[in-house]
């Protein structure tokens, strides 16, 4: 009974693996079709022949400068992560360490922020970064969100669950609040930091809707913003969009493979104290 059981639970791993990598798998292999291979019906799994015609595209093509947009989106998802982690720490600190009046509601306020539909904030943002002159600069994919309400309360959480006789011990050698947080807490935070780094990366590099309303060069142009101007109006040429796919995939997947244990870690050690 227990190998009939343990049998079954496996199937059902391997099924749910199948359904997540049989798309990746399929963008792969028609990334190194033809554009006649690919517009086969019905199609087929293998490329027959095997071509660099996707990729060739990709860095051959002035008009969309795909390896541009790469390395725009690698800049601003790398700056904004870097933001969010030292804003979400900091603001997460004083809500979990320092004792003030109105702590609490603070925190409800930044929590509640949660809720609000991301594309509600759309125009007050525009208008904001207009103001500022930050349209059509990668500093208007950078800046705005790198406050992070979900930064903010996840860390709070795992701060919480530092034992705070730790702090205690610090403030009788003398440290202060900046010392406790640099050299106490955020060596103890590696796995949520690792946590909240990936998850900042993936929502700035995947995102589509505000860069498409604040960017306008081509030149300037993030890589999932400007995927969509390889779909054709009346041709879809699928091993380019394909090759693209692929590269917008790479950084994600290396991302993840190395912070791996640390995600895992991270998210299982914040809980919901508090």
């Amino acid at each position: 009974m227990r190998n009939v059981r343990a049998v079954a639970r496996y199937g059902v791993l391997l099924l749910i693996t199948a359904i997540f990598v049989t798309p990746l798998v399929w963008m792969l292999l028609t990334s190194v079709k033809t554009y006649e291979d690919a517009q086969q019906v019905p199609p087929g799994w293998l490329p027959n022949p095997f071509s660099t015609y996707g990729y060739e595209q990709i860095i051959d093509n002035t008009a969309n400068p795909v390896l541009r947009w790469f390395v725009n989106s690698m800049l601003a998802a790398t700056l904004h992560t870097l933001l969010v982690l030292v804003t979400a720490s900091m603001a997460a600190y004083a809500l979990a360490r320092m004792r003030f009046r109105g702590r609490k509601l603070l925190f409800a306020l930044i929590v509640g922020t949660l809720f609000l539909p991301p594309t509600s904030l759309i125009i007050p943002n525009f208008i904001i970064a207009e103001r500022l002159s930050w349209i059509d600069t990668l500093t208007v994919v950078i800046v705005p969100g790198a406050a992070s309400a979900f930064g903010v309360f996840f860390l709070r959480q795992f701060f919480l669950s530092i034992p705070a006789e730790l702090e205690e011990a610090a403030v009788l050698d003398g440290a202060n609040h900046w010392q406790i947080f640099r050299q106490v807490l955020l060596p103890l935070s590696k796995p949520a930091l690792a946590t909240l780094a990936v998850l900042s990366f993936l929502t700035n590099w995947n995102d589509f809707l505000w860069p498409v309303y604040v960017l306008f060069s081509p030149e300037r142009l993030t890589l999932p913003a400007g995927l969509g101007l390889l779909q054709g109006a009346y041709v879809t040429d699928y091993p380019v969009i394909m090759a693209g796919a692929v590269l917008a995939s790479v950084p994600v997947l290396i991302l993840f493979v190395l912070a791996q244990r640390h995600v895992i870690q991270g998210v299982s050690r914040s809980g919901l104290k508090g």
